[in-house]
């Protein structure tokens, strides 16, 4: 029996976050705020005792994770970036005013204007397959697509992983939403997760599971 823990952290806050633009696989640079978050998480979780840093290949996600691992006593550790661990990619619409975007992708198939009043009613993977159906160009992500994509993801952290390993992984609000959505569907994630937040998932031979979601402790376990 194999027990993972792994430690996921939003990104700081970005250029994009900050104008409330769709921010999928496109990328902006962190604000002094995303800098911030990053150290101040950093800080939380400076006396863990991490095996492996990872971080998606976007350059927020990137240099959080370096900052972090910069604040880690744990010796030798550096970012490795796997691409599997991307946000959503949402096709045309990135780069769109995030409002506008989320009534117009969700018009068709809710009643909800906002993203958040769609969760109220909905799994996050209707919108997923909302986000595809309105791009023009159909090269948005659809559920499938996404899942296809992280499942190798966390397949790759299992086969690079030893019995009691725990792991940072820093990607992205939508990205951890999905996969608290999927394992924890209990779990409130109407709101999404904030920039420098903790969500910890472990997982035990093929059974994943969630600890918790959008933490913003001081003392971090």
């Amino acid at each position: 029996m194999k027990t993972i823990e792994i430690y996921f952290v939003r990104h700081g806050q970005t250029y994009f976050n900050r104008y409330n633009r769709m921010q999928g696989w496109s990328d902006s640079p962190l604000t002094p705020k995303g800098w911030q978050d990053a150290k101040k998480v950093g800080r939380k979780l400076a006396n863990i005792a991490f095996d492996a840093a990872y971080s998606s290949d976007t350059t927020r996600a990137y240099n959080t994770a370096t900052t972090i691992v910069h604040s880690n006593k744990s010796p030798g550790l550096k970012v490795k970036q796997l691409a599997e661990f991307r946000e959503e990619f949402y096709g045309y619409f990135e780069g769109a005013d995030s409002a506008q975007t989320w009534f117009q992708v969700l018009k068709p198939v809710s009643q909800a204007r906002t993203f958040h009043e769609f969760l109220l009613h909905h799994d996050i993977s209707e919108s997923k397959n909302a986000v595809k159906a309105a791009d023009p160009f159909h090269e948005a992500e659809d559920h499938f697509d996404f899942w296809k994509r992280l499942d190798k993801g966390f397949q790759y952290l299992i086969a690079h992983s030893e019995d009691q390993d725990k792991i940072l992984v820093v990607t992205h609000g939508t990205t951890i939403r999905s996969i608290v959505g999927r394992y924890a569907p209990d779990m409130d994630i109407t709101t999404s997760p904030s920039n420098g937040s903790l969500t910890k998932v472990t997982i035990q031979d093929s059974s994943i599971s969630v600890n918790y979601f959008n933490n913003n402790d001081e003392i971090i376990k």
